[in-house]
C-alpha cells in the first residue's frame, strides 16, 4: 500500500486537506501547524476523524532536522487522505493511520546524537494493515544526518557482529527459530536502515516480514555498543 500512496503523490493527486495550503508564512514555519496539529506537553498531536477515516499522529518538534521529519509525516498523511477521501473510498470500517514515536539521545549536548523513530500503522483496506518504521538520526557535532552507511567507519564490516545478536534476540522474543533468518537477509544493510543510538546500545527496528514472517509482527533489537565496531559518531 505504500507503493500506491507513493504513486498517488507522484501523480499530483494530493489535495490541500486540513487547511495546510492556506497557512500564513508565520504558521507555515511551525511544524505542528503545518500538519494542523496542537501542542500538548511539548509534543505535536494531530487528530482528524470522519465516518470514513481516523488519523492520529504524535511527534516531537525539537529534532535538529525537523523539516525532514515533518516532510515525511506530511507526505504519508497526504497519501493516506488521498486514499481515504477518494471517490468510492467508503467501506464498512473506517480507514486508519496512526503515527507514534520513540526518542533517544547519546552523549551530551552540544555534541552527541539525537534519534527519533516513527512507527506508522495504516489500514487502507488491503488484505492486512501495514506497519513500518522510519528513523531519523542526527550528529549534533557535525550537524549532519546519520545513516547506517555513516554510522561505522569504512570497511569495519559491522553486520558480522550485529547479525548474530539480532538473530539470537529475535528468536528469544518471538520463538521463531533463528535459522529462519537467512544470512542473505540478515547481512543485507537495507534491513538495518531504521535505528536509534543511545549511550549503551544501537537499537534496530524491523517491520513485519522484514527479517521474520509477517506473523511475528514489528520487532526491535537492542545491540550493545560493546558488541559491535566503534561508532563513527
Amino acid at each position: 500500500m505504500r507503493i500506491l500512496v507513493a504513486a498517488l503523490l507522484a501523480g499530483g493527486a494530493v489535495g490541500s486537506w486540513l487547511g495546510v495550503a492556506g497557512l500564513s508564512p508565520a504558521l507555515a514555519a511551525s511544524p505542528c501547524a503545518e500538519l494542523g496539529g496542537t501542542m500538548e506537553s511539548g509534543l505535536c498531536h494531530v487528530h482528524s476523524s470522519t465516518a470514513n477515516y481516523t488519523l492520529d499522529m504524535k511527534f516531537p518538534v525539537d529534532y535538529p532536522d525537523q523539516q525532514t521529519l515533518t516532510d515525511y509525516l506530511v507526505q504519508n498523511r497526504d497519501g493516506f487522505l488521498t486514499v481515504a477521501k477518494s471517490p468510492g473510498g467508503s467501506r464498512g470500517t473506517p480507514y486508519e493511520m496512526d503515527a507514534t514515536f520513540e526518542q533517544h539521545r547519546s552523549g551530551q549536548a552540544p555534541k552527541g546524537t539525537q534519534s527519533v523513530v516513527l512507527k506508522i500503522f495504516q489500514d487502507l483496506g488491503g488484505p492486512q494493515p501495514s506497519t513500518w518504521y522510519q528513523s531519523f538520526n542526527y550528529d549534533l557535532a557535525t550537524r549532519k544526518p546519520i545513516t547506517f552507511e555513516t554510522l561505522f567507519a569504512p570497511n569495519s564490516k559491522p553486520l558480522e557482529a550485529i547479525f548474530p545478536v539480532v538473530q539470537r534476540d529475535l528468536e528469544r522474543q518471538t520463538g521463531v527459530p533463528a535459522i529462519l533468518i537467512s544470512s542473505g537477509s540478515g547481512m543485507d544493510p537495507m534491513h538495518y536502515q531504521n535505528f536509534a543510538i543511545t549511550n549503551d546500545e544501537v537499537i534496530f527496528y524491523f517491520a513485519p516480514g522484514e527479517l521474520l514472517p509477517m506473523s511475528a509482527g514489528a520487532t526491535s533489537v537492542k545491540v550493545p555498543r560493546t558488541a559491535i565496531p566503534q561508532l563513527a559518531v
